[in-house]
């Protein structure tokens, strides 16, 4: 049995504050690796009792039951298909490594610059790790408070059609949730609708749409590491425990192929960065001196139906009706984009007020950052 650990890299296991399927079987395991095998077969029991659809569970459990008559080489001397007993191997790898591998306490995701104060919460999926981290919103900076074990698309991560069962790799929002009333047993106990596409996958072409992060069904525990259409699927009850921390149009996601991790100090670093930008960006404005205003914004800029060159024509034609311009931000968001450390998404509530106009309105900008400089390369008011 502890050539079996071995393979599934259980050396130094800490399982932590896991949730409380991952943190049962990684005792168990544990359990074996200070030779308290009845220990480990009563936990692993007690497991398999709680959640009797959990076939991880069933399987270490066999293994353990097995043990007691000869040494065992792998995970999975027991009789199961090929395929299932290979998902089954990926599932209890992604699990053990959360406890085996856990992330530093003193590094924070790279794309959570700074949380606009109506955000609570923001998610951030890992699907390198299989992991969905929680983050609570605390004054701005990310502090993670939980996670979860996640299965994302068959095909892995970047999705660019519909039906490639790829997973969304991008920033999103949580628009609406599903109730286990409205959906098939396959969705287990509701699901959370994301807005994919956002105007980025679009300008980029890519298509599709019903990516959720949603249940098992009812027969099934949780599902292998990659086993979805593109969404991002969670056991029920850990389904039901983040719902705790989501509310719908008010939740960011973040999913990465494999989240960049920095330290504070280098996340304040990128956060000045970008703020000073979109300040510049806001005091150019009221300047009303549109050469300046349009310094700001990327060759390729594009607004609706509008390029560069007929939104500085728009621009020049408002400002010579204007005698002064106020521009405030409100509930700034800031966020760098995943796998791409050249591209972020700002959002903010902006309130324009000028001698003839006054309106306030929500605002999403992508700002791309070139030769050390940001400018706007997409625009949307909402």
């Amino acid at each position: 049995m502890r050539r079996l650990l071995s393979v599934l890299l259980l050396a130094g296991l800490s399982p932590g504050a896991l949730a409380d399927a991952d943190r049962m079987l990684t005792d168990s395991l544990l359990a074996v690796t200070q030779s308290r095998v009845p220990e480990a077969l009563s936990t692993v029991d007690q497991l398999t009792r709680q959640h009797p659809n959990f076939r991880l569970a069933h399987l270490v459990h066999g293994d353990l039951l097995l043990a007691r008559a000869r040494p065992l080489d792998t995970l999975g001397n027991v009789t199961t298909r090929g395929s299932e007993l290979q998902q089954l191997r990926d599932e209890a790898r992604q699990r053990v490594r959360a406890a085996t591998d856990p992330l530093p306490q003193d590094k924070v995701p790279a794309y959570l610059l700074n949380l606009d104060d109506g955000y609570r919460h923001a998610l951030v999926v890992d699907a390198s790790r299989s992991r969905l981290y929680v983050y609570a919103n605390r004054a701005g900076l990310p502090v993670r408070v939980a996670d979860f074990y996640v299965t994302i698309g068959k095909a892995g991560a970047g999705k660019e059609r519909e039906g490639d069962n790829r997973t969304p790799i991008g920033i999103y929002n949580v628009s609406g949730f599903k109730s286990p009333q409205e959906l098939t047993d396959f969705y287990g106990s509701g699901a959370f609708t994301l807005s994919y596409p956002n105007e980025w996958d679009t300008r980029q072409g890519r298509n599709g749409h019903g990516i959720w992060i949603h249940g098992s069904p009812s027969n099934t525990y949780s599902r292998a590491p990659r086993a979805s259409e593109g969404c991002v699927v969670l056991a029920n009850d850990d389904l039901t425990r983040l719902g705790q921390y989501i509310e719908p149009r008010n939740t960011p996601v973040v999913i990465a192929e494999a989240v960049e991790w920095v330290a504070p100090d280098a996340l304040a670093e990128r956060r000045k960065d970008l703020a000073t930008a979109l300040e510049s960006w806001r005091q150019d404005w009221e300047s009303r001196d549109t050469a300046r205003l349009i310094a700001h914004y990327h060759p390729q800029f594009r607004s609706g139906e509008q390029d560069l060159g007929t939104f500085r024509a728009a621009k020049q034609k408002v400002n010579a009706g204007k005698t002064w311009i106020k521009v405030g931000l409100d509930r700034v968001s800031l966020m760098l984009y995943p796998e791409r450390p050249d591209l972020a998404l700002v959002s903010f509530v902006q309130d324009y007020r000028s001698n003839n106009l006054s309106d306030r309105t929500v605002k999403r900008q992508f700002w791309r950052r070139d030769k050390g400089r940001w400018t706007i390369i997409q625009e949307t008011s909402l």
